[in-house]
């Protein structure tokens, strides 16, 4: 073998270092918008009336806007930032193409405000982390598609034939999101701005899960993993600890957080066997996901007075602390005897919260802080402001963490809790637990506050750091030998040497995420035997179908589940447990992930028309201390009976059992449903025309809930 050096090109080249600043400044400003709006939702929890009687105002319509703003908004320009700007100098190269570039920001930024539009005014699928409707996730996919031929493109173009181990986890974020956005949102339009997705109950709650977990995992994990391996190393200026654990971090988490996605499920009515796959799965993360944090830590190993005086440095410290603590409450949490307690309470809010405050926030910020002086080439304008920011959100989320765990517990305690001499329930009502927790979320509140004060400080840092640049920034040149020839790599560093074969490495990455998700979903998604033909069960009427597209747009999910669990407590409370067939025609699933009211999976019957009439125009006349803001605008509106036809048309396409004369007769047969209820409220209502209003459709879907067998023999 020769020792000849390989031959060398020297080229002159410049980075596109605008984006990067585009993207930032979208950071900040969604960040902004997104905290703002988490603290209101959190305020409405502690006090109801700051709902203030509006539709658009209330917390279901505000809670998705709330995650999707954090997630998508603060958090996808975050990462495309730091992909953007660690990228080209990894590559040693200038993006692939400047125009995808803008393509890529400005499509990402009016997806942004369609959400933020779209949400408040109820056009949901009410699918956790992808509520958007389906105009919306073609220009997800759009717009994701050109991100990754911008970013596919610069590696094809490098000057380095290693990818640095940032690189690998920005491959994983791109492929894995891609497949998860596209098998999660095939779905059938019912009009612009609805849809019905192909898959139904337990199927649909599946693969939301699977899509939801991963989400989680692959938008919130794996692009801030390979931040933080590009990020910290630099701002310490050491190498990262181990490349060998970086190998081994890599490739076992991509392999197995695909399977985790079920333990959001136990209990359900979801099969054994992918609930127990789930946890399984889960708990074995436990291993990759410290290796992570331990590898990152390490990376500070000597150096531990300069994280007591850089700002940046205490970021991404405590960013890694947040993260090896959710990545162990995580695989815990995914333990059935744990999830039993935890599931449904406000412990999940808090472990959400822990990883995005902590790990996903923190590191943004240290990021910002890192990048903003390099980007306008001047010192930060304060690092005194830098660490009064991060004791004020570091104390703000110590204190929101708190609040939800001591929440979390006393629910679960309460709602548990059962008399062992007379086996029944301690607190039957569950709204006794709701009361007990409102100090609770006020302090929560709180806690959000001054996490956003932290926040503005650092908007105002850099606003002043970015007023200091020179007035002139002429584009940096920079110079690089590119190799034309393949340098002298032992032949045993098998992953150096996969590390040059990009494309190779890219379909490596899609089998490993492939595996996982056709074992755990095809089964159920082609197995008929959980909810079998013969079963009885009768779709809904087309009142019943219209009142249900209320409760989503409504976004009654939010707080109320669909599901009743196996559990001793569960039963008591609720009923006998949810069977596959419950949910068999449910076109979104409703199973819900946070009890904030009872389920009400079996609600149909236990109270007279009448009553849900007053619950929901004042809940507070039928449910002393309730939390729940009044719909008034569900007694003005008029139901949209021409649209009827259209719906039960594309649910029969999807395999719901209508008849061709349901399909025509669904307007008729509709009105006259809603004469029948409305004739019962007449001697109670004041409006007239009642028949035609939102309400008498919601009744009838709530009557519903839990009546299937009643339906099935009636129909026989």
């Amino acid at each position: 073998m020769s020792n000849s050096a390989p031959s060398k090109t020297v080229e002159t080249f410049m980075y596109d270092d605008d984006i990067v600043k585009k993207f930032t400044i979208a950071t900040l400003v969604w960040g902004g918008i997104a905290f703002l709006v988490g603290i209101i939702a959190a305020l409405q929890l502690a006090s109801w009336q700051l709902n203030f009687g509006t539709s658009w105002f209330t917390f279901g319509r505000l809670r998705p806007l709330h995650t999707n703003a954090a997630i998508f908004a603060f958090g996808g320009n975050a990462i495309f930032a730091g992909i953007y700007y660690s990228t080209q100098r990894l590559c040693k190269a200038r993006l692939f193409n400047d125009t995808l570039s803008k393509i890529h920001f400005w499509g990402w930024q009016l997806i942004i405000v369609a959400a933020a539009v779209t949400l408040p005014l109820g056009l949901t699928q009410s699918k956790e982390y992808a509520e958007l409707e389906w105009p919306i996730d073609i220009a997800i996919t759009v717009i994701w598609v050109v991100f990754a031929v911008n970013f596919f493109g610069t590696l094809y173009r490098r000057r380095e034939r290693h990818m640095y181990v940032a690189i690998w986890f920005y491959i994983a974020t791109i492929i894995t999101v891609a497949v998860l956005h596209i098998v999660n949102s095939i779905e059938i339009p019912v009009a612009w701005f609805q849809s019905y997705p192909v898959y139904a109950g337990v199927q649909d709650a599946l693969v939301q899960w699977w899509y939801g977990h991963n989400a989680v995992a692959f938008f919130l994990t794996t692009p801030f993993l390979g931040l933080m391996y590009y990020f910290l190393p630099k701002a310490v200026n050491r190498p990262v600890y181990s490349y060998r654990l970086s190998i081994v971090h890599f490739w076992s988490l991509v392999f197995i957080y695909i399977w985790a996605g079920p333990h959001h499920l136990l209990y359900t009515a979801l099969p054994d066997w992918a609930q127990t796959l789930g946890m399984v799965f889960s708990i074995m993360l436990w291993a990759p996901s410290w290796g992570g944090m331990i590898n990152g830590l390490l990376t500070l190993r000597g150096s531990w007075d300069k994280v007591r005086t850089d700002p940046v440095l205490k970021f991404m410290v405590v960013a890694l602390t947040f993260y090896g603590m959710a990545t162990f409450e995580g695989p815990l949490l995914s333990i059935k005897s744990v999830s039993a307690v935890g599931h449904y309470t406000d412990w999940i809010i808090a472990h959400v919260h822990g990883g995005t405050l902590g790990w996903n926030g923190f590191l943004t910020f240290g990021m910002i802080y890192y990048l903003i002086p390099k980007l306008y080439r001047t010192e930060l304008h304060s690092v005194r402001l830098a660490n009064v920011h991060f004791w004020i959100g570091t104390v703000g989320m110590l204190m929101y963490l708190l609040a939800m765990y001591t929440s979390g517990f006393t629910q679960s305690m309460m709602l548990r809790a059962i008399d062992p001499i007379s086996g029944k329930l301690v607190y039957p009502d569950f709204v006794e637990t709701v009361v007990r927790i409102i100090p609770l979320y006020w302090v929560r509140a709180i806690g959000g506050v001054l996490y956003l004060i932290g926040f503005l400080v650092m908007c105002w840092n850099i606003f002043k750091t970015c007023r200091l640049a020179p007035k002139h920034l002429e584009a940096e040149v920079y110079r690089a030998s590119k190799m034309t020839e393949e340098s002298n790599e032992p032949k045993t560093a098998w992953h150096r040497r996969l590390e040059g074969l990009m494309p190779t490495f890219s379909v490596l990455v899609l089998v490993s995420i492939l595996i996982g998700s056709v074992i755990e979903i095809l089964p159920t998604l082609v197995a008929h035997t959980y909810t079998p033909a013969n079963s009885g069960v009768v779709p809904y009427t087309a009142l019943e179908l219209a009142g249900r597209d209320l409760y989503v747009r409504e976004g009654c999910y939010n707080c109320h589940s669909q599901m009743i669990r196996t559990l001793p407590e569960d039963v008591l409370r609720y009923g006998k447990a949810s069977l596959p067939e419950d949910s068999m025609y449910d076109r979104p699933f409703q199973w819900g992930s946070k009890r904030t009211g009872p389920d009400l999976a079996r609600i149909g019957g236990k109270y007279p028309d009448l009553w849900h009439y007053r619950h929901m125009l004042d809940p507070r006349s039928v449910v002393q201390n309730s939390i729940m803001p009044a719909y008034d605008w569900l007694f003005d509106k008029k139901t949209n009976f021409a649209i009827l036809e259209r719906k039960l048309e594309v649910m029969q396409s999807l395999g719901v059992p209508y008849t061709d004369e349901d399909v025509r007769n669904a307007a008729h047969a509709a009105r006259a449903e809603a004469e029948i209820i409305a004739a019962g409220l007449t001697g109670d209502s004041p409006i007239k025309g009642l028949a035609d209003r939102e309400i008498i459709a919601l009744i009838a879907y709530i009557q519903r809930l839990g009546k299937n067998s009643e339906k099935s023999e009636g129909k026989k």
